[in-house]
């Protein structure tokens, strides 16, 4: 299968193309390296130390003898999308390509407009481009589980049927987005589904929860093909956060309560779940959305965790609590469908499976670069500034 990848550069995008050349495909990577000039602007970086693309596509092709292409421009450039589309033909393209911190879409006005232009930008982009050229082509789209927000029912995956009135029907599910960052997201799923209806698109949205971990059996291989590892406080997961804290010697900070709960996976079942999603493409006019998630845990719970694991290693990792920067329910129901994805055969791993172990062993090969500064939340969800 021909495949783009949007976003190659990125945490997800370049273990994804690693993983799909591996298994056969003809994989293509797009990116603008928006994400290592984020790194510049905040003073952060990644725990792990990354190579260029150049340099990792390069490598790779030494390793496996398989080559990947590598396409550079933005995806808000049309003209560069077009060629792109246009030229590379692809069969498939999976679209990793967007701002992806919801702390960053908080900073400021400024942060929340590019947010939402470029990812919603991009995305029309890619959809015109895609009917114009590609329009048989099966898109998958990285969206995220934030966007249905904490309802006090269960989560659906993408539909709900309701009654109302007497009468029945399957609708779109409820978003309360919380955060300028996955309003975006939404917009992008409302302008998929569109165009899958009156053009006919065909379209996969992957709902997905909080990804952990660093390894996959092809960047197993050689160090030059490590992905990124972020624990800053606007990047950064609260598990790498709390990984990296416990490494530093310093408390594990839990916005609030703690109770805040998200659905969880790890990066092998994020690599899996997109090559399913491309191996059973959606219908022509077909708009159908997966929750990509494995387990689900509260902030509390993954401190609890990551002290435990630490406590293997002879570090005591106290657990200290902030008030929460963000607007959100620290305490809530939550409980979301996951059986698409696993109808198609997914065969999760779980974060009990020694994960937590595998990943504190990178982060103390790494603990020289850890910059506690970078710990301490920096964005308030309250302040409005331009």
């Amino acid at each position: 299968m021909r495949i783009l990848i949007l976003g190659g550069d990125g945490y997800l995008g370049w273990p994804t193309a690693l993983h799909l050349s591996q298994r056969g495909h003809e994989v293509a990577v797009a990116d603008n390296f928006a994400r290592r000039a984020w790194d510049h602007e905040l003073g952060a970086e990644s725990l792990t130390p990354i190579r260029s693309l150049h340099e990792r596509v390069a490598a790779w092709r030494n390793i496996s003898g398989r080559t990947i292409g590598m396409f550079v421009g933005d995806l808000c450039d049309y003209a560069f999308l077009e060629a792109l589309v246009r030229d590379f033909a692809p069969e498939a393209v999976v679209h990793f390509g967007e701002q992806r911190s919801a702390p960053y879409s908080m900073i400021d006005r400024r942060h929340a407009v590019f947010t939402q232009q470029n990812n919603i930008t991009g995305t029309l982009n890619l959809l015109y481009a895609l009917a114009e050229h590609a329009p048989d082509c099966h898109l998958v789209k990285l969206g995220t589980m934030g966007e249905y927000g904490t309802p006090n029912i269960d989560i659906e995956e993408g539909y709900i049927t309701i009654t109302h009135k007497g009468r029945t029907d399957t609708l779109p599910y409820p978003k309360q987005p919380g955060s300028f960052y996955h309003l975006s997201k939404v917009h992008d799923s409302h302008n998929i589904h569109f165009c899958c209806r009156v053009w006919g698109l065909r379209a996969t949205d992957l709902n997905q929860g909080v990804v952990y971990g660093v390894d996959t059996p092809e960047i197993a291989l050689d160090e030059r093909l490590r992905t990124r590892f972020d624990y800053d406080a606007v990047f950064g997961t609260a598990l790498n956060r709390f990984l990296v804290q416990a490494v530093a010697g310093e408390p594990l900070t839990v916005y609030g309560k703690g109770g805040q709960t998200r659905g969880f996976l790890d990066i092998r079942d994020t690599l899996a779940c997109v090559e399913l999603a491309l191996l059973h493409p959606a219908e022509r006019g077909e708009f159908r959305v997966f929750n990509q998630f494995t387990e689900q845990f509260d902030v509390a719970g993954l401190a609890a965790a990551v002290r435990e694991a630490a406590q293997a290693f002879g570090i005591d990792a106290p657990i200290e609590h902030l008030p929460n920067p963000r607007v959100e329910r620290e305490e809530h129901y939550y409980n979301a469908a996951n059986t698409r994805l696993r109808d198609l055969g997914l065969q999760p791993h779980f974060l009990s499976d020694t994960l937590l172990e595998s990943v504190l062993r990178v982060v103390m090969r790494y603990r020289d670069r850890i910059r506690p500064e970078l710990f301490r939340p920096a964005v308030d969800w309250r302040r409005t500034q331009n």
